[in-house]
């Protein structure tokens, strides 16, 4: 303890040189009108001190009063030289090179857009990404993103899970706002607990992340930016109703009391109360369910004392009922009259940010966060009863500043975890409390023309893992124009919840088993794994027209594991790894612009993931090693009053993928080693009618693609071949919907 100690005092001790600085933006002019350039490189004349500008065209550069000759400077841009005389902030248009030779060009910002400059592989999907799709809940978020995988966790809950890299959710850091939420308790369901209409933005980063955010993240993260009170409407509704029953309706009232305090009361509501069994398994196809979430927001700024603060109050309760469609709650719980679930949630959060930075140093900042959660699920599967409680506080204190200048940043700061778990698993108890303390630091160096380098280490004392450090590494070289090759390794440990992540295992007649060897989580020991990639971006016009293309290699080797074993088809086994487990992902992803306004982006996926079983070494169960992926999108030109038309077409194909061995199983449910492949279709159109209200319709899974039988023995659900975890693709078949926005700005 007294090395971490050390250590975080040294990093504190760090201190930057006090220099001046001079803040502008820079801008192009896109059909008449003013729009901010990012990547324009910002540098003094004949000296090394320079900068680039961030995604809303500003810049910040170290000033000294002999500096006088300020470059400006994009490729497919004219050059500018400037005379500055004072470090008075400065606004300038850059003209594009094309416009001198009478050659008008246009352009429209991407729903999904890729840096070429940042040092990791991160891409930011915008709202008018998620609004391609009927984006009810962040689960639905990536139906149009070929690099994140979705698909049901079984065929009773209607659960979405997502994968990246070929890994589940549990080895993504999933965040909102850059504070870990989808953890824990939350990890099954959490998904589908932030409302999409809530979401400004995402951006996903793929391999090791920042140290930042704490130790845990092994495949990426993806971070939720949400609405802020001061920027969004007024007043906006989102309704939708599906053909499966589903109904829902998003709320936002937005109030500014003054310049520096605005506050957002934010309101979702669902109800699936319609019975449909269309397989006629005796199963509903979809589960009946409701929702209540409600998120009160407040939002300060002081612009004049650098000052931006939020508070968030949430409380959710989410209830759920799946199982046969004769299943009556009151009189069928704990009884095998029928089968059926029922999974109630009750959840309370607390979250704060305080961001401080100096109006007279403004590379120096100070960010504090903290977070509080309650979560309780009290849930049945047939007979088998899953509760749990977590409790979890989380805190991070954040300090950036630079080194010399604007070619060295740097971050460093504390971060404090308590999480207090407390699950009944039938007749068992399992109650614990895990803390973590930590530092870390992270170094970032731009040699503002072709390298980007970002090195972080965090240590932590973890109450039962013990004192262990995680390094990443994160590096961007440009070899020549519009490309970007990426390279990043890093470290990941987490507490595997075997429980709370694998809830699926609880409709199943399986038994259940943990081969303890006298770890401190459940007799396990922490999951740790080392990722590495290689990444390469490169922008092309053809046909005069922009493209890109982007190659992904990564691989993911496990040091340990808790190992989830579905082999025998009457048991589920957890054990730590004996041998080796990785997961190795290939992607190539092609986005271009062929005409005015359409856009088509498509993409091929390989994935390579085996795990050393006690049965031998086999491939991932249920992951396709080979996805295709293609979505186009157009828009018409919007009209004077604001009319538009938009339409969006995405198409998904999955490989054949392998199911749990069933040679033990009697002859009737005993399956293929392989699943058939599966295409799925999706279509939305929609119409704008003015700034303030547009109708969408859609459909998923156009084609009536369905799964047959995904439930086995499903005519004897409590006998001991029992099982909803065979799940490839749709199970409803085809699902049509229609909604409306209405906003007031």
């Amino acid at each position: 303890m007294n090395k971490l100690v050390l250590v975080i005092i040294v990093l504190f001790s760090l201190m930057s040189f006090s220099q001046k600085k001079l803040n502008g933006v820079i801008l192009e002019s896109v059909e008449g009108k003013e729009t901010p350039l990012a990547g324009a490189n910002v540098y003094w004349l004949n000296s090394s001190i320079g900068s680039i500008t961030d995604e809303d065209g500003k810049f910040s550069i170290a000033y000294e009063a002999y500096y006088t000759k300020l470059v400006v400077s994009f490729v497919g841009f004219k050059t500018d030289t400037l005379m500055i005389t004072s470090n008075k902030s400065i606004r300038h248009v850059l003209e594009s090179t094309a416009s001198l030779d009478q050659i008008t060009i246009t352009s429209r910002k991407q729903a999904t857009a890729k840096s070429y400059l940042k040092a990791t592989n991160t891409f930011m999907v915008s709202s008018d990404e998620l609004l391609k799709a009927a984006c009810c809940n962040l689960s639905e978020s990536f139906e149009t993103n070929p690099s994140i995988d979705v698909n049901f966790a079984d065929a009773v809950s209607g659960t979405k899970q997502i994968k990246m890299l070929g890994l589940k959710s549990p080895y993504i850091l999933i965040a909102t706002e850059n504070i870990p939420a989808i953890r824990g308790a939350s990890q099954a369901y959490g998904l589908s607990f932030i409302p999409g209409t809530w979401v400004e933005s995402i951006q996903i980063t793929k391999g090791a992340g920042s140290v930042i955010n704490g130790y845990e993240s092994i495949a990426g993260q993806i971070n939720a930016e949400l609405v802020k009170p001061s920027t969004d409407n007024r007043l906006f509704v989102n309704a939708y109703a599906g053909v499966n029953g589903r109904l829902e309706l998003n709320t936002h009232i937005n109030q500014k009391f003054s310049d520096k305090w605005s506050t957002g009361l934010y309101l979702h509501g669902n109800l699936r109360d319609q019975e449909f069994d269309r397989n006629d398994d005796t199963f509903l196809d979809v589960p009946i369910k409701e929702q209540i979430n409600v998120m009160n927001r407040w939002q300060y700024t002081n612009a004049e004392k650098g000052i931006v603060s939020f508070i968030n109050l949430r409380y959710l309760n989410d209830n759920t009922q799946a199982g046969q469609e004769i299943f009556n709650p009151d009189t069928d719980r704990g009884t095998t009259n029928s089968w059926g679930s029922q999974i109630n949630t009750e959840r309370f959060e607390v979250t704060t940010k305080l961001g401080y930075v100096n109006p007279e140093v403004t590379w120096q900042s100070l960010g504090f966060q903290t977070a509080f959660s309650s979560h309780k699920q009290d849930s049945y599967f047939g007979l088998n009863v899953y509760n749990i409680q977590h409790n979890s506080f989380y805190s991070n204190l954040v300090y950036n500043s630079i080194i010399s200048d604007s070619r060295h940043k740097i971050k460093t700061g504390l971060s404090f975890t308590l999480d207090n778990f407390d699950e009944l698993v039938n007749a068992d108890t399992f109650e614990r409390t895990e803390n973590s303390f930590g530092g870390f630091f992270e170094y970032a160096y731009d040699d503002l023309e072709n390298l980007t380098l970002t090195a972080g280490v965090r240590a932590d004392q973890h109450n039962r893992f013990g004192f262990f450090v995680t390094p990443r590494l994160h590096l961007r070289y440009t070899p020549w124009e519009k490309s970007a090759i990426r390279l990043s390794a890093g470290r990941g440990i987490r507490s595997a919840n075997i429980f709370a992540e694998n809830q699926n295992l609880f409709s199943s007649s399986r038994q259940i088993n943990i081969a303890s060897s006298g770890g401190k989580i459940y007799g396990l020991d922490p999951e740790i794994a080392w990722n590495y990639g290689i990444s390469y971006l490169q922008g092309f016009n053809l046909f005069e027209r922009k493209g890109d293309i982007t190659f992904d290699f990564y691989r993911t080797d496990f040091l340990n594991q808790v190992v989830v074993d579905w082999e025998n088809p009457f048991e589920i086994n957890f054990y730590n790894l004996e041998g080796q487990s990785f997961a190795n992902s290939f992607q190539v992803e092609v986005n271009y612009n062929p005409f005015g306004n359409l856009d088509i982006r498509t993409a091929y996926k390989f994935y390579d993931v085996q795990t050393d079983y006690n049965s031998g070494r086999l491939q991932k169960l249920l992951t396709p090693r080979h996805r295709f992926f293609a979505n186009a999108g157009y828009e018409t030109n919007r009209k004077e009053n604001g009319s538009q038309w938009k339409f969006d077409i995405t198409y998904n194909w999955l490989s054949e993928q392998r199911f749990p061995d069933t040679s033990i199983s009697a002859s009737e449910f005993q399956l293929n080693e392989f699943s058939p492949t599966v295409g799925t279709l999706n279509l939305q159109v929609t119409k704008v009618f003015s700034p303030k209200f547009e109708v969408y319709v859609g459909g998923e899974n156009v084609t009536n693609v369905r799964q047959p039988n995904p439930i086995i023995s499903a005519s004897n659900p409590f006998g001991s071949n029992f099982d909803s975890n065979f799940v490839y693709g749709p199970i409803f078949g085809n699902m049509y919907y229609a909604g409306l926005r209405y906003k007031i700005k």
